[in-house]
């Protein structure tokens, strides 16, 4: 899961993966995106919203497939690296502490953790070691807007 020595900046060790920052997704309800307490940056769980609106919509073991969950799941990390960068700027992270990824799962499944993969993955090709963190991987039955995904980050800064 480790990355080359650190870059000089987080961003562009997005830009080497050829990666950019989306623009931070609207809340869908009465919250913002990512608090601030301390060193800590929490994100709102983050939904698999490219160019305002969700990827695919359905549960996963369903009508969605475990890997196009866990490509939405990339995308879920990638929206949450969006709201922190807004917040702080994403070169104040210092590290990935926690990742939560909650699954609307069909009746049956229990592949929770690949599809959760699909960020932990994406957050070690960011950060390298700085992107080990701890995690839960959560089957649910509904999620907002019927998005199979849906996943929260919380980092450390600087």
């Amino acid at each position: 899961m480790s990355a080359p020595d650190q870059p000089t900046s987080w961003l562009a060790r997005l830009a080497e993966l050829g990666v950019r920052l989306p623009p931070v997704a609207a809340p869908v309800a009465a919250y913002v995106p990512a608090v601030r307490t301390g060193q800590l940056v929490f994100t709102s769980g983050q939904l698999p919203f490219v160019e305002g609106g969700l990827r695919r919509t359905g549960k996963v073991g369903g009508a969605v497939d475990i890997e196009d969950a866990a490509a939405d799941a990339k995308v879920c990390a990638l929206n949450a690296l969006a709201a922190i960068d807004d917040l702080v700027g994403l070169d104040a992270v210092a590290r990935v502490i926690r990742v939560v990824g909650y699954v609307a799962s069909a009746e049956g499944f229990s592949g929770q953790p690949r599809v959760v993969n699909g960020a932990s993955e994406f957050l070690g090709r960011v950060f390298g070691e700085a992107g080990q963190h701890a995690r839960s991987a959560v089957g649910v039955a509904e999620l907002p807007m019927n998005a199979p995904v849906e996943v929260e980050l919380t980092v450390e800064l600087r």
